[in-house]
């Protein structure tokens, strides 16, 4: 038999039943272990994984030296920040999914940030089971954010695993020189298409290579890191206002639970605060850029390496439209939106510069954290074009 909580005047059997949970998690595994464990899960079924082959990676090894070659020789940038040769990392979904964890966990503290959210106590001393429980709900909720978030970063990564080709389906800064790539996704997805394999894994270690070349300038990597830790915060600030409603609930009204937790605008947040639609919006201008870039990068080393890559770039638009909710919630979860339209947004982008400044003016775009394209810019490039050649700054910040 448990003690009764604290406060509830040991009547109340919800209120004890709760305060067994508390004492439970507390007990518990850290979040982020708890987050590997449901990643490797949710990834590989819970089977065992077995051994990549070989051969797999060491074909891989062998097109990522020629991507770096042809990448770095139309871009300009670095494929490593200290120019060192970029390696392969071959691995199944499941241990994909545990090195995910570990590189994003950074995510966590923002997403358990609820300044205010933590119910004080009552002020009154007022015992009885109702605001007892009131009050022991509300810091029941609290408790489960920790734990809540590494279940929501292991589910959305898990999920990934199932499909991602390489490192930067999401383009957040991985500081391995090791591209983790999953060869049996790889596979997969040249089969589904009937296309070359080799011409896929190609593919795969050109976009990988860019995208680590980008993200390898550190005011750019900042800067991404920054605004999706400020969007993550923002979700979960605008959604501690459930923590409030907690505190005013009836229990002895079962219909109160349902109308709060019935309520999608308080469980999701529906109505952003201003700075986390602002901090949306500037993360999108940069990731729209990024997308469009690495477009404009695979158009160019795919013609003259593969003779264009017409099939190629429509099965990848039908994967992405394709998608469904399960294989985006990592995406959804920064606060990202990766899909065909932000990639058009991106390339619109691009071409816009490129008609009015050729390679010489898209060569700035990623030069220093100034250069970074606002909201508005990425839809008027000429905005931004003026912007920069005003600035004109002397070097990376």
């Amino acid at each position: 038999m448990t003690s009764p909580v604290p406060g509830s005047g040991g009547d109340s059997f919800f209120t004890q039943l709760l305060g067994d949970l508390m004492s439970l998690m507390g007990g518990g595994p850290d979040r982020v272990e708890l987050a590997r464990q449901l990643a490797q899960g949710v990834a590989t079924g819970g089977q065992p994984e077995l051994n990549v082959d070989p051969v797999e990676r060491i074909r891989l090894e062998e097109l990522l030296r020629v991507a770096e070659l042809h990448v770095a020789e139309l871009t300009g940038l670095s494929p490593t920040p200290d120019g060192s040769a970029l390696s392969v990392d071959a691995v199944g979904p499941g241990a994909w999914a545990r090195r995910t964890v570990d590189d994003w966990s950074f995510v966590l503290d923002a997403m358990t940030h609820t300044e205010g959210a933590s119910p004080e106590p009552d002020a009154t001393g007022d015992a009885d089971d109702e605001a007892g429980g009131a009050e022991v709900l509300a810091r029941f909720v609290a408790g489960m954010g920790p734990m809540f978030a590494g279940l929501q970063l292991g589910s959305a990564v898990g999920h990934l695993a199932r499909t991602t080709l390489g490192q930067y389906e999401i383009p957040i800064w991985r500081p391995s020189h090791g591209l983790l790539m999953v060869p049996g996704n790889v596979t997969g997805f040249a089969e589904d298409w009937s296309l070359p394999a080799d011409d896929v894994r190609l593919w795969v270690c050109l976009r990988e290579v860019t995208v680590h070349a980008v993200l390898g300038r550190p005011h750019v990597r900042r800067r991404i890191t920054e605004l999706v830790t400020e969007v993550v915060r923002g979700m979960a600030g605008d959604a501690a206002g459930m923590i409030e409603q907690l505190q005013r609930m009836d229990l002895n009204d079962p219909s109160s639970l349902e109308d709060v937790l019935g309520d999608p605008s308080v469980l999701l947040g529906a109505e952003p605060s201003p700075e986390r639609r602002r901090a949306s919006e500037d993360l999108g201008a940069v990731t729209s850029a990024l997308l469009g870039y690495v477009e404009h990068v695979l158009d160019r080393t795919a013609t003259r390496l593969l003779g264009g890559r017409g099939a190629l770039a429509e099965a990848w638009r039908r994967r992405q439209v394709d998608r469904d909710t399960t294989a985006r919630t990592a995406e959804l979860l920064f606060g990202l939106d990766l899909g065909p339209a932000e990639v058009d947004r991106g390339t619109a982008f691009v071409s816009g510069v490129l008609s009015r400044a050729g390679e010489d003016g898209l060569s700035k775009l990623w030069s220093q954290v100034a250069t970074l394209p606002t909201p508005a810019e990425v839809e008027a490039p000429g905005l931004w074009l003026e912007r920069i050649s005003f600035e004109d700054p002397p070097g990376p910040s």
